[in-house]
């Protein structure tokens, strides 16, 4: 009788066999007691038997291969996606290669906060999916993290380092997913076994108005991806928990200023800061561009008390509440892109529904935002129906705003030619002059 050979092997980083994949998957469960491991696997994984391979090959090999494989999800996601999929992913550690800098990322101590905007956010998130990077859970990509789905978050948050789901709730504030806005991530992880169903995925923006569809940005295999996905996810979908990113920052460069409110005296007559600054160019982005003739400044002036009190006016504020001096309430809601949307002039407070007697007659940017809801939006969303271009509404349309009409409305307006700027998905008067004229 022939002994069995028993061998040591290193899998191949990309390799597509079932061997090298349980090799992987291994490695990946015997991650350090200090991050979530299990004590009893690290006297076990040094040593792997040929015949046990083989036997993973024989039971799991059909499975394993059509998850590697497989074609890239639609719109509903890939059938390994809606079984949770298989993202094992490794521990904390530094950046690699090329986009090596400073020392490696650790969570002992208070996190190192890098501040960043929304937009900023999904816009590195968007270059993994455009340059379709491929999942590994041992490789890096250019940029230096890791590329497996912690990793990606760690990039799209601009982390100092390679995070894991055990360890990127340390750089959040957990929120309900009713406030969820694109940048937030929803973050599954089991402490039991991380390896088993543990997964992060980059909140992109409500795709229907009951909520129950958001546009996910993942880093699955067989590479990044951007999929309408089911809330939360296919598979342990009550146990993704929502999280905001503390250094998040309300608009404007990253960094320009804190998250924290400076305090009232940073603003008002003669006061002159770059919260100032940026506290205007939070309030253009909320609708309030029609009180700056060039922008947003430093100095403190009429149009920054002006804007403001619209925006506190929006939310139902009165009195000293409705001062044009932004408090801590008026900042928070500002920063974390919440609360109501400066209505259009002579629209009354956000949110409401103020039904034109024209359809033809443009409403104004400030109903077309995150968490408004008015007749506007519907009626928007089903002329855009009737004019071929609601192929992204998994229900609805509705009155309230998503990710689904601002991609709609985007649809149209690249079939108009236009591109930039002008195609951001955000319907002005040419666009509704068009839709509805």
């Amino acid at each position: 009788m022939t002994v069995p050979a028993f061998e040591e092997y290193e899998p191949a980083a990309d390799c597509a066999c079932p061997g090298c994949a349980a090799r992987r998957r291994a490695a990946a469960r015997a991650l350090p007691v200090r991050y979530g491991g299990h004590p009893a696997a690290h006297g076990a994984r040094r040593a792997l038997v040929l015949a046990a391979a083989a036997g993973v090959v024989l039971s799991s090999g059909v499975a394993e291969a059509a998850g590697l494989t497989g074609p890239v999800a639609g719109a509903a996601g890939s059938a390994r996606a809606e079984q949770g999929g298989d993202s094992p992913q490794g521990g904390p550690g530094p950046l690699r290669g090329a986009g090596a800098a400073g020392p490696p990322s650790t969570t002992t101590t208070t996190p190192k906060l890098r501040p960043t905007t929304r937009e900023a956010i999904i816009q590195r998130a968007r270059r993994w999916v455009t340059a379709q990077v491929p999942y590994s859970l041992s490789g890096y990509w250019t940029d230096g993290y890791r590329r497996d789905c912690s990793g990606y978050v760690s990039m799209a948050w601009d982390l100092p380092g390679n995070e894991w789901t055990g360890s990127l709730a340390a750089f959040g504030t957990r929120i309900p997913r009713a406030q969820l806005q694109p940048g937030d991530i929803l973050l599954f992880h089991n402490p039991a076994d991380p390896t088993k169903g543990s997964h992060v995925t980059i909140f992109g923006g409500w795709t229907d108005s009951s909520h129950r569809h958001y546009t996910a940005y993942e880093q699955t295999k067989p590479h990044t991806r951007r999929v309408t996905a089911p809330m939360a996810y296919w598979s342990h979908s009550g146990s993704y928990v929502a999280y905001r990113y503390r250094g998040l920052t309300g608009g404007g460069a990253a960094g320009a200023v804190s998250r924290a409110y400076p305090g009232t005296g940073r603003f008002g007559p003669g006061a002159r800061n770059a919260h100032v600054t940026e506290l205007g160019r939070m309030l253009i982005a909320r609708g309030g561009k029609r009180f700056y003739r060039v922008g947003a400044g430093p100095s403190w002036g009429e149009s920054d008390r002006r804007a403001t009190q619209a925006f506190q006016r929006a939310q139902g504020w009165k009195g000293r509440d409705a001062d044009g001096i932004p408090g801590p309430g008026t900042w928070r809601l500002l920063v974390n892109g919440t609360g109501r949307d400066i209505p259009a002039a002579g629209g009354g407070s956000g949110g409401g529904d103020h039904t034109s007697n024209q359809d033809s007659k443009y409403p104004g940017r400030g109903y077309f935002r995150s968490g408004q809801s008015n007749s506007h939006v519907e009626r928007l969303g089903k002329q855009l129906v009737k004019k071929g271009f609601g192929k992204y509404y998994t229900s609805g349309p509705g009155p309230r705003w998503t990710e689904a009409d601002r991609r709609n409305v985007e649809a149209f307006q690249r079939a108009q030619g236009w591109r930039g700027a002008a195609a951001d998905g955000y319907p002005g008067p040419e666009t509704w002059r068009r839709l509805f004229g």
